[in-house]
């Protein structure tokens, strides 16, 4: 059965892993404008102006990191979902070295730092594999990124099929959060993690799962339909 979850938001809202992030930025932006206008506002009162615009676009740039749009999300059983917003940046067989130690479907979502944040459960099931891995900071493009990054990986599993959802840092991404427990029961479209200033997520699906996206489409987490069960 299709149906769509309603987050029942009527805008965008800030996730709470921004809240430190947003507050010590405008801190600081402020205490800057309040240096400037302190030193410069006589001679050079286009330098404090400038300093303004500035430091508020960044701070509204830093705000965008942290947005939840208000979103419909997509939730079936017999679905993949998109766990992160981005652009699908490879699709390809691949020997897992990681979980299955066999051959899978890799799907990769590359996630910009204008991309929303938020990773999401594709499927609802068992997490029955849940794993942080220390690395390396390639730019996340790279195809060493998916087995050399800093990265945290879970496995959700329902009924027969077995879905692992790589969260990879990046060059600028240094930080992955993830809520997931191993025996936890999640459903589809919930939050799975962040990683704070975009990067990389990977699905590895079994192989001959029949994909509904291809390469470099679009996609939005919580929203898209990756493929088929």
């Amino acid at each position: 059965m299709f149906v769509h979850l309603s987050l029942n938001l009527n805008s965008m809202t800030i996730h709470r892993e921004g809240y430190k992030t947003i507050a010590a930025t405008t801190l600081f932006v402020g205490v800057l404008n309040m240096l400037f206008l302190w030193l410069f506002k006589g001679d050079f009162l286009w330098l404090c102006l400038s300093v303004l615009l500035i430091s508020f676009i960044f701070l509204l740039f830093i705000i965008s990191f942290f947005r939840i749009p208000a979103r419909t999300l997509t939730v079936n059983e017999n679905f993949i979902i998109a766990p992160a917003d981005g652009k699908v940046v490879v699709i390809e067989e691949t020997i897992d070295e990681e979980y299955f130690k066999e051959k899978r479907l890799q799907v990769s979502i590359f996630m910009s730092p204008a991309n929303v944040h938020v990773n999401r459960n594709p499927i609802s099931g068992e997490v029955i594999y849940n794993q942080y891995h220390k690395g390396k900071y390639l730019v996340a493009w790279n195809p060493k990124s998916s087995t050399e990054n800093e990265r945290h990986s879970v496995v959700l599993k329902k009924g027969n099929t077995q879905i692992l959802v790589k969260q990879i840092a990046g060059a600028v991404a240094k930080r992955i959060v993830n809520y997931l427990q191993v025996g936890q029961q999640v459903k589809q479209g919930e939050e799975l993690g962040f990683i704070k200033f975009g990067s990389r997520v990977d699905l590895l699906l079994p192989i001959g799962t029949k994909l509904n996206v291809g390469l470099n489409e679009v996609v939005q987490g919580g929203v898209t339909v990756i493929a088929n069960i």
